[in-house]
């Protein structure tokens, strides 16, 4: 248990990374520590609960894990708090004696071509948040009235986005969308998905896993150029390729062979192409791609042979970035915090005492949910060398309740892991409502507070 010696630590972010990074601090035993897990949210989980697709139940079942860490007794949920508006930097300073920032990588990069801004041709991370019930989005947001859609990326994101949207609205009643996303899925009018790739199947970033889910599908039929995944195992860059990438080009050269089964839908994989314009004056009316290839150089290059998708919907999935956080040192090429093995760095790069970061807004976004579970321990490593200098800038006066009295006297209503279960009780009771599944997602913020009785 904590004492009033204890190490104070507050982590921004209650993730998978700001959760991973609560659960390395309190599973060492050279220091005593008590932590205060930090979201502008009043519910935890981060990405496992608005970043996985609703019909990932394994995947989300980390949650499970994660509980654990949050029961913690010196670990404590603050839900509900917005970093730089409730507290700002130098507040968290005088509170505690570090800081560990894992706010994650939240928005999609740009294709960076004509007609991106056309209504119709949206971020992936924008669509994620709306199927997963995010509070920021409106439930409204998407009507899914196109016939034809592009989806541009050789993600796992992707292809949750293509999974989420070639499935029936009765394979997604058991899961927890909420039920007004859910009866736009039901009045779904989409009928064929492109999957565009820039590169070729062996340098796809999609995981096997992630790629045989879609294989699974009940209520599409799935296309694959035989051209395209035709490659000698005596290939060069068959004999360089990861084992995952082999994996992949197996299971593709299995579909290539398969007859269409006259399924409602059709998902159309397609490698060596590139989006170089999207087409409408009002909204999407169609996506000119362009047939790429390898250079000698090994470098991407287009070929010239173009054509035109007839898409009414352009939803890029290429990765996510990072966004700055007040007053915390940001650089802007790598969309990362700078750091010396989990220590900021200030403009002159100097390590900032007291300030650490974790999770992809430390590395980038690359890895799976487990990767954030080895990159939080590393940074704690170095918290922890550093607690003997953390205890000697600990200011008179700051204890166990500072960030309670201040919040209070600030007027900001925050939550508590009590709340998160109370509203975790609230889902489950909806979905026995409405017969779905374990929980039905309650997504507005009027809902969220609402089912904790404030206003």
């Amino acid at each position: 248990m904590s004492s009033p010696d204890s190490l104070r630590v507050a982590v921004i972010g209650s993730g998978p990374a700001g959760i991973y990074t609560a659960d390395a601090l309190t599973r060492q035993s050279r220091e005593t520590v008590a932590v205060d897990v930090i979201d502008r949210l009043p519910t935890p989980y981060g990405l496992v609960r608005y970043g996985v697709a609703p019909d990932h139940t394994k995947i989300k079942g980390v949650a499970r894990t994660l509980r654990e860490v949050l029961e913690h007794p010196d670990v404590r949920f603050i839900g509900g708090v917005r970093f730089g508006r409730d507290v700002t930097v130098d507040d968290l300073d005088r509170v505690y004696d570090a800081v560990v920032y894992a706010t994650g990588a939240s928005v999609d990069r740009k294709l960076g071509i004509p007609g991106e801004d056309l209504p119709g041709s949206v971020a992936a991370t924008d669509f994620v948040n709306w199927y997963c019930g995010h509070p920021d989005t409106d439930t409204q947001r998407f009507l899914l009235d196109a016939e034809e859609i592009a989806v541009v990326g050789a993600g796992n994101v992707a292809l949750d986005v293509v999974r989420i949207l070639a499935k029936s609205a009765d394979e997604l009643r058991h899961t927890d969308i909420p039920q007004p996303v859910l009866d736009v899925f039901a009045a779904s009018k989409v009928r064929r998905v492109h999957l565009l790739a820039r590169r070729g199947p062996l340098q796809a970033k999609f995981t096997a896993p992630e790629l045989r889910d879609l294989g699974e599908l009940a209520n599409a039929d799935i296309t694959v150029r035989p051209e395209q995944v035709d490659i000698d195992p005596a290939d060069e860059a068959m004999l360089s390729a990861a084992r995952a990438a082999r994996t992949n080009l197996k299971i593709l050269k299995s579909w290539a062979q398969q007859e269409p089964a006259g399924r409602p839908r059709h998902v159309d994989l397609r490698f060596w192409v590139r989006p170089i314009e999207i087409l409408g004056q009002e909204s999407v009316a169609g996506l000119r791609v362009e047939r790429t290839e390898l250079g000698p150089d090994g470098r991407l290059t287009g070929t010239g042979e173009e054509e035109v998708l007839d898409v009414g919907m352009v939803f890029r999935s290429i990765g996510y970035m990072g966004v700055p956080l007040p007053d915390v040192p940001f650089d802007d090429s790598t969309r990362t915090v700078p750091h010396a093995e989990g220590r900021v760095l200030g403009p002159d790069g100097a390590v900032l005492p007291g300030q650490y970061v974790a999770g992809w807004i430390k590395r980038g976004a690359t890895g799976v949910i487990g990767t954030n579970k080895s990159d939080a321990a590393a940074t704690v490593r170095g918290l922890l060398d550093d607690a003997p200098a953390l205890r000697e800038r600990r200011g008179p006066g700051a204890d166990d309740n500072s960030i309670d009295r201040l919040l209070g006297e600030r007027g900001v209503t925050f939550t508590d892991y009590g709340d998160w279960l109370t509203i975790d009780a609230a889902e489950a009771e909806r979905a026995a409502d409405l017969g779905r599944g374990e929980r039905v997602k309650l997504h507005r913020w009027d809902e969220l507070y609402g089912a904790l009785g404030h206003s």
